[in-house]
């Protein structure tokens, strides 16, 4: 029986015999850690710490910050909101009821962001196309305290980059950095008004580079861990010397807070973005003339290819840059101005970002050849105008007039053989009436089976009086008679 004044002695009988020996030796331990932990290299100790900063003794990011915060600033925008707007107002039963009037009067709606001063000199200021979408009145809040109003130069949706100018008096701009450089694991702060608590710097890491799949047609995001919420759309994110190499755009939250998956546009790409829109106020975008798709491991081995990697046409537009300078369909780009590409993103957005009557250097893969090409790529109004004329429902008829088709592969299609699907459908036209949709899936005309627009169009003129359609449309199937 052990004494029971002896605290060590009351713990000692309610543990194991092997746990109380560690408990009479614990002095000897403590003893020992502090030994190893004596002999340790400090650069060991402190491996999970940032390098030091301007030869101070204690790793702090404050002196950066102290030179990055005055570029980052607060945007305050207003915008007029129809009452009309409200899917609700528009329900005559819903008026009725709670009274709401049909001249509804419009209200003001608020909205704050973030954005970063760019150029000091001329006073612009870079944010995301959804902080100021539609806003009548922009201002923009200084670190110093002052409030100025923001002239909106110009916005691109598809990449959620928007560019805005104040008064350029005393501003302090930020260097931008190179992107391309980056890697994951690369320590990186987001400074933006989260909340609109006001300016705030979150600490964290380069968690993936290259993602897409958020929402956007061109997309090639850096992901941090960085704490990144609502209100920082549109500000900062910097490397440790100060650099700006991301603009925070999204973040992945079930709940609209901060889960450690935001998202930033890389400074490379905003580069491209920025300049055709201080330049045209838009983007002026090119296109190659292909629809493309990623190479998956089932249509590599379909395709008769070792690749792993690439964007593969699908189908080339007749009249297209792409059709004049010999691309054909089940090519496999690897390769654009020596940039490796590995999907169709990648594709869209080296190709998307370029201005109209840039020449490319295109790498395919062909038959298990690499084939060169260089293609002077057209502005995207001259080749819809392409599209239209060759692959337009015009051309398969006037009872398809105002829809467009591409041929499709068996992968594509999800069938034991390629079909034809609808690309677009305008509103009110004769193939709208019909009862065609977008994304709509033909795989046989008048019960002839058919794989591409080609094998379409024969199959309409031997029967133009009539067609029966078979289209797969989502996951069911019905059959659609145009007269």
């Amino acid at each position: 029986m052990y004494p029971t004044a002896s605290p060590t002695n009351k713990l000692r009988d309610q543990l194991p015999v092997y746990s109380y020996k560690v408990i009479e030796d614990m002095p000897r331990l403590i003893r020992i850690l502090a030994l190893i932990v004596a002999f340790v290299p400090m650069a060991q100790v402190h491996a999970a710490l940032p390098a030091f900063l301007n030869g101070d003794k204690v790793p702090s990011l404050a002196p950066m910050l102290e030179n990055v915060l005055p570029a980052v600033v607060n945007i305050n925008t207003s915008s007029t909101v129809s009452a009309s707007d409200n899917p609700l107002f528009q329900d005559e039963f819903y008026r009725r009821f709670f009274g709401v009037p049909d001249g509804a009067r419009p209200r003001q709606a608020q909205s704050l962001g973030s954005g970063v001063i760019i150029d000091a000199q001329k006073g612009y200021v870079v944010t995301n196309h959804h902080v100021v979408e539609d806003a009548d009145k922009i201002s923009v809040t200084l670190t110093d305290g002052r409030t100025l109003d923001a002239k909106l130069i110009g916005t691109d949706k598809d990449s959620d980059v928007g560019v805005i100018q104040v008064d350029p008096e005393n501003l302090v701009s930020v260097d931008l950095g190179d992107s391309e450089s980056l890697r994951v694991g690369d320590f990186v702060v987001a400074i933006g008004n989260p909340f609109g608590v006001g300016q705030s710097a979150s600490y964290g890491i380069v968690s993936a580079i290259g993602r897409s799949g958020v929402g956007l047609a061109y997309e090639n995001f850096i992901q941090t861990d960085a704490a990144i919420n609502q209100g920082n759309s549109g500000g900062a994110l910097v490397d440790l010397t100060g650099k700006l190499i991301g603009i925070n755009t999204a973040i992945l939250s079930r709940g609209g807070g901060n889960v450690g998956i935001g998202f930033a546009i890389p400074t490379n790409m905003l580069r491209r973005v920025v300049d055709q829109l201080v330049e045209f106020g838009e983007v002026r975008r090119g296109k190659l003339g292909v629809y493309i798709q990623d190479l998956t491991p089932e249509l590599a081995e379909a395709l008769g290819t070792g690749l792993n990697r690439g964007a593969v046409v699908s189908q080339v537009i007749p009249g297209s840059p792409a059709e004049a300078a010999g691309i054909k369909d089940g090519d496999v780009i690897i390769d654009v101005n020596g940039k490796t590409i590995r999907s169709a993103a990648d594709l869209r957005n080296n190709i998307g970002l370029l201005r109209v009557g840039s020449e490319v250097d295109v790498v395919v893969v062909r038959s298990g050849n690499e084939i060169d090409f260089k293609i002077v790529i057209e502005s995207v109004e001259n080749l819809a105008a392409s599209a239209q004329a060759g692959a337009s429902g015009q051309s398969l008829g006037a009872k398809l007039s105002g829809a467009s088709f591409r041929s499709i592969t068996a992968a594509e299609s999800g069938l034991e053989q390629g079909a034809v699907q609808v690309v677009e459908v305008d509103p009110g036209s004769p193939a709208a009436q019909s009862g065609l949709m977008p994304d709509d899936v033909i795989t046989s005309v008048n019960r002839v089976p058919v794989s591409s627009v080609e094998d379409m169009r024969e199959a309409i003129k031997a029967n133009d009086d009539a067609m029966l359609l078979n289209i797969r449309r989502g996951s069911g199937a019905m059959f659609l008679v145009i007269r």
